[in-house]
This record gives structure tokens, sequence and C-alpha cells, in this order.
């Protein structure tokens, strides 16, 4: 997928970061269900008009997660180019009938997106790549904050030695990181636009993405109505189709191709078009039912 799709939005860091906050809190937020049928058709048709209403209705995802980042010596503008890109990749690779919400998909190609560019981009920071470096990275400051220590002072011996249990590094690379990352975390109450006559500040463009007491019942009443449903169209499958439907999507160790081969005396391949059929039984009667 081309980063196109991005075009009618007019950012880039060139442009000012509180008149596109402005633009994507018009763009309306997606309910379960719209947001599972337009991905169902991208994923068939690939069309730029529903990419289009995917992606802006999770742009302010993006700043929501941004935000979290803010204290690492980067314009905010170019990390949200950058989650804004992670928010493309999530798109282009996302199947909507694993049954996970694409916003939940989306959030770990949008913080990757982001942490990637800040390891590539802040010149403090003179590292290796490992998973445990890049975990001390993004976590001391937070673990700081649980600890109480909200200022910039060095850490005292036993803390060195807590922190690099905690995340299995060196005490050496605790105290190395900490030295460099002695910069202030911005506040979101930090003022975006001083030009405005009424100044926006961070915390007015991050969304509240809890829902509401009408929005929670309705999501309630609908998941059992759609678990009647459920377990109304799985009668229809035979008990091998059961089994492998359950150890392969439900169970919550899921049982590999292999195995299920070898307990069926069948093929991997077999074993995986008993899958895909059973979900098409379900969905059809499903969909007969509702």
């Amino acid at each position: 997928m081309e980063t196109a799709t991005l075009t009618g939005l007019d950012f880039s860091p060139e442009i000012n970061l509180a008149r596109y906050l402005q633009k994507i809190r018009r763009y309306p937020i997606l309910s379960q269900d719209e947001e599972y049928e337009l991905t169902v058709e991208y994923k068939k048709n690939k069309t730029e008009e529903v990419a289009y209403k995917l992606i802006t209705s999770h742009l302010r995802l993006v700043v929501t997660v941004v935000s979290k980042y803010r204290g690492y010596g980067l314009p905010m503008n170019e990390l949200i180019a950058e989650g804004n890109m992670g928010l493309l990749y999530a798109l282009d690779k996302f199947d909507p009938e694993k049954g996970f919400r694409f916003s939940t998909y989306a959030l770990w190609w949008i913080k990757a997106s982001v942490q990637k560019y800040i390891l590539n981009s802040w010149s403090l920071v003179k590292m290796g790549t490992t998973a445990a470096q890049k975990k001390l990275f993004f976590n001391l400051r937070k673990i700081k904050n649980q600890l109480g220590l909200i200022d910039d002072r060095d850490l005292s011996d036993p803390l060195l030695i807590e922190i690099s249990e905690m995340l299995d590094v060196s005490v050496q690379d605790v105290k190395d990181m900490n030295n460099r990352l002695q910069a202030h975390d911005g506040s979101l109450n930090a003022v975006v636009d001083n030009d405005s006559d009424s100044p926006n500040e961070w915390l007015d463009f991050i969304s509240d993405n809890k829902p509401n007491q009408e929005d929670t019942l309705a999501y309630q009443e609908t998941m059992g109505y759609r678990r009647k449903l459920f377990k109304q169209a799985i009668l229809l499958l035979n008990d091998r189709e059961r089994d492998i439907l359950y150890k392969r999507r439900l169970a919550d160790n899921s049982t590999t191709l292999e195995d299920l081969s070898q307990f069926y005396h069948i093929s991997k391949e077999r074993v995986r078009q008993i899958e895909l059929n059973s979900i098409r039984k379900i969905s059809r009667e499903v969909g007969a039912l509702n």
C-alpha cells in the first residue's frame, strides 16, 4: 500500500501541528462493526476510499501513542508522521478474520514505528540494538516514575541494582542510560499553539477511548447475542471439525498443524482446510440466524 493514502491530510513536519490536531478531531471514530466491515472490504479490494476511512478514524490513536514519547527530544510532528506510517503498515497487513480489532493490531505497529524512529534519530543514544537495551531505553523513565523519582538526580547504588535486575541489563548500562535521559518529560498541559486566541494544550487532543455506560451495555448485549449464535452454529460441525477449530482458534494455547495432523493421521494442509471450512460454515450460519 502506498503512502498516498495520507495525501489529503496535508500533514508533514513543516505543516502547523495545532492545525493538524484540530483537523483530525473531525474524523469520526468507527464502531466495532463498522471497523470490521471496512477492514474486510479493504482486504478484498484494497480501495483508496476504504483505506482513507480506516486511517483517518485512527489518527487520534497515533497522537495518543506519540504523546507518551514526548520526552525524547524529538519534534512531536515528526513522531506523529512516523506513527501514521506504522498505521499504514498495520492496515496493509491486518487480517480481520483473526478476531482482533484493527485498533489493537495497529497499536503495535504505531509503537514500533515511533520507537524505531527515536532509536535511529536521537543523537544521544549510542548503544546496541538488543531487546534488553531497547527495553532499558523505553522503560527507564517509566520505572523511575513508579519509584517516585521525578527529578534528574543520579540513581543510588541500590536503585541501580534494582532497576538492572528488573530489566535484565548491567548496572553500568542503567547508569549510562540514566545520564542520557536526564531531560524533563513534557507536560500534557503544555501549550501547542500560542498564536491562538484560546491556546490548545496537548491534553485537549488525546481522545478518551473508554466507552460510556450506554456503549458498554450495548456491547455486552451484542456479545451475548453473538455468543448465543455461535453456540447454535457450532452444532453444525462434526466432532473432528469442532475439535480442530477449538484447538486452533479458541484454546488459550493454540495446537500446531503438525500436532493435529499426527493426531488425526492427515496432512497439515488438510488440517488447515478443515479449520478454514469450519469457520466458513459458522460464519454462514451466524449470518443466516442473525
